[in-house]
Order: structure tokens, then sequence, then C-alpha cells
């Protein structure tokens, strides 16, 4: 009988650790090949990790909430037939199980914290330690951290705790002036808003957040407390895209086998737009802008569970309507079906929200940490307007949709925000109608 080491999967290029929220199987159990050995969770999705033997397990090395590196063996198979004992690295994830959003939409980015003089990325589980053991903010970004590109993990924020409460670290006093950014016990008490002594009355539901919801909730505070939020409005004139969509849907269908929608129209108006402005492609660390020369597009998508989720169109510079409408309907169906993988939900540079889709005209949603603006696509409606023509002005009934841009007035000001968002309406408007598929 032969022992095989388990390990914890890559699940992505920047992401070195993951916590374990459950073990589907206990020692003395036994599991077949693919099945779901346990569920983890990173900054990006939870997922579930497959066995890649078949056996009994003989040990499990980590508890439930711990964090693990990748690549450290977290559980060992006893397997019979010819299986090596070598360490068997797990492959890329099993279909994620929830992920974190961005209202409307949530955030697939790291959680991220600034303070004035940084714009440093704390995951969940290190702020949630920080907020119980009373650190506060300021504290946090002194700790030297020996995660990946110098990021604090569990261990580091730990070992300072434990340092501060032996005396050998002295705990800042709270400064007495006011400061925009909130400290971590801050936010926390805003994240647990209802207050403990406030017992709702009634013919009431009480439901408690599950941790996907508690993870939204936490991003959509850190966004607010990391970026000074602007939205600019524009409305679109659509009614060539419309037309022309009705026109070639089945045709386009029949030759690429892919079903259109007005997704990708949108998002090749967005990348062109992005080409004129480069810099609402960035992000800010510090006081350095950092302008992205990919164009990588985060899209909301809908999972089983009705929370969205924003996978990512890698390089959406480079990819033609039809490459477009393949990417968008092949990640619109895996976040469907649970199937997306972490690495989909990583990279983004810019994200757009279809509120439309839920029958809203417009909306202003909240910025996809670290990225520096998000556009929202209201719903398509027919409204009466007037044109200009050689004849004169006519009413004519067209196809309008609102369009909404926040921003990070940071680093984007209002002329740069309300250019690049006319810039996107535009380029709807220029749609030529007789254009070839």
């Amino acid at each position: 009988m032969s022992t095989v080491d388990l390990v914890m999967p890559k699940m992505g290029e920047s992401i070195m650790e993951a916590t374990i929220l459950k073990w589907n199987k206990q020692v003395g159990d036994f599991i077949k090949m693919d099945e779901t050995l346990l569920e983890i969770a990173t900054d990006k999705v939870d997922s579930e990790v497959p066995s890649t033997a078949e056996g009994t397990i003989a040990e499990i090395l980590f508890k439930e909430n711990d964090v693990v590196p990748v690549g450290k063996v977290i559980a060992r198979i006893n397997a019979g037939g010819n299986v090596s004992a070598s360490p068997a690295p797990i492959p890329a994830v099993a279909a994620p199980v929830a992920a974190p959003i961005v209202q409307p939409l949530a955030s697939s980015a790291p959680i991220a914290t600034a303070s004035a003089g940084t714009n440093k990325f704390y995951s969940p589980l290190v702020l949630n330690i920080a907020s119980s053991e009373g650190v506060s903010m300021s504290e946090i970004e002194t700790i030297p951290g020996t995660g990946n590109e110098g990021r604090v993990t569990k261990k580091d924020i730990l070992n300072y705790v434990a340092q501060r409460k032996a005396g050998n670290i002295t705990q800042a006093p709270a400064p007495k002036v006011e400061s925009a950014q909130p400290t971590v016990s801050q936010i926390a008490q805003v994240e647990t808003a209802i207050p403990a002594a406030v017992l709702p009355t009634g013919n009431v539901e009480i439901i408690e957040m599950d941790r996907m919801r508690k993870m939204i909730a936490d991003h959509m505070v850190k966004s607010k407390a990391t970026s000074p939020h602007v939205t600019s409005f524009t409305e679109a004139d659509v009614t060539n895209i419309v037309n022309w969509r009705n026109k070639i849907k089945t045709p386009f269908e029949k030759k690429f086998g892919e079903k259109i929608t007005f997704t990708p129209i949108f998002i090749e108006a967005i990348v062109n737009s992005i080409k004129k402005f480069p810099m609402i492609n960035s992000s800010l660390e510090g006081n350095n802008i950092i302008v992205k020369k990919d164009i990588n597009i985060g899209m909301a998508a809908a999972l089983p569970t009705g929370n969205l989720i924003v996978p990512v169109i890698k390089n959406a510079d480079t990819k033609n309507l039809y490459g477009l409408t393949k990417e968008v309907n092949l990640l619109g169906g895996n976040a469907k079906s649970n199937k997306l993988k972490p690495d989909d939900t990583q990279g983004g540079t810019f994200t757009m929200t279809n509120v439309g889709t839920f029958g809203s005209l417009m909306g202003t949603p909240i910025i996809n940490q670290p990225q520096v603006a998000i556009l929202a696509v209201g719903a398509i409606k027919k409204r009466p307007m007037v044109l200009e023509t050689p004849q004169g002005d006519v009413i004519a009934i067209r196809h309008m949709m609102y369009l909404s841009l926040s921003y990070d007035h940071r680093i984007v000001d209002g002329s740069l925000g309300a250019s690049f968002l006319t810039e996107v309406a535009n380029e709807l408007e220029r749609f030529d109608i007789n254009r070839e598929i």
C-alpha cells in the first residue's frame, strides 16, 4: 500500500495561501478519485478541492480555519495499486462555491485598506484578527509581512499580537485628530451595524448572513473607505445596435455557434474608449499611479445563488466581436453552472456591470478595488427623442440607455471621468448598422 501526499493547490498566480473552510472527509474515511475532499477560501473565490487518489484518509495535517500556503501537504491517503508515494499536486480546483462581488456586483479583488501614505492589501482573516485584538490600521501597516510581495499573513498578525501582549511592543495611542481613514475596529462596527441591545419586534424573520454575504459587506465598506467615489451619468442612443443585433443574431449563431448579446458590444466600446483614456485603466499604490497596459475587463455574472461574481476577460483589446462574444458566453455559462476557476476572476483592470439586466434604468456602482473606475449600463428603453435632420428637427422613437461611471476621485478628476464616459456613449452611438459579421 502506497501513501499519497495531497498538497494545497495553486489557485492563481497571485494567490499564495488559502483558508480551509471544511473537511468533507475525516481520518479513516474512504475517498474516491476526484471526490471532494475539502472546501477552501481565498480572497477571490471559495472552492471545492478534489482528491487526486483513491483510498483511505490516513492523516489530516491542518484544521478548519487554518491558513495554508500553496504547495503545503494538507493530507495523506493510503492508496492501493501502483500509486506513486511522491507528493501529488491537486490540479485546478473545482467549481467555486461563492465569491465576493461589487455593488451591484462584488469585488473579486483582495480586500483593500488604505492609509494616508500607503495602499496595502490585507486578507479578511488578517483584518478580522486585527479587529478582535484591537489592532489599529496604523499598527497593521508597521508589521513586516512575510507573505507574497510583503503581504501580512495570519502568522505575522498573531506574532505581533503575542509580542504586544508580552509588552515587547508599545501600542501607539489613538490619534486625537479626525482622520478620513477609519480604523479596523471602526470598519468592523460599521459592518455589524445593528446594536446588540436593539432586538427586532413584531412579525419578522431573522436571517444570519452567510460567509459570502459577510465578505460582500466587507468589500463594500473597504472600497468606500479606500476611494472617494464620484459618479457621472450620460445617455446613449443605441438604436443602431438594437436593430443590428436583431438583424444578425440568427446568422451570427449559425456562423459561429454563439448567441450574441449586448454585453460584448458594450465591452468593445469600453475597450476602444480606454485606448483613448488610458488613465481609467489604472490603480493607485501609495503615491504611485500604476497605468495598466493590459486591458482586462471584468463583467458581472450571475451565480446559481442569485449573487454576482466578476469573471475577467483577459486582453480584451486583442479580441474581435466574435472573440468577446465567445468569452462572455463561456464565463457567464461557467458562472451559472459553478464552473468558474479562481484564475477566471483575477487580473481585472476595469469592470462593467449591467444593472439593466434587473430592470434598473441606472445605478451607482461601487469601485472594484484596486481598480479606479466601474461602468454601469442600464436598461434599454424606447423613448421619444428630438433628432436633427437636414429638413429640420423631428421627434422619433429611439432605443435609449443610461450609463453611469463611478470613479476614484484621488486620481480620476471630473474632466477625465466625464470625458471617458462620453466617449463610451459616442462609441455606442457611432455603431455601424451595416457592419459585417
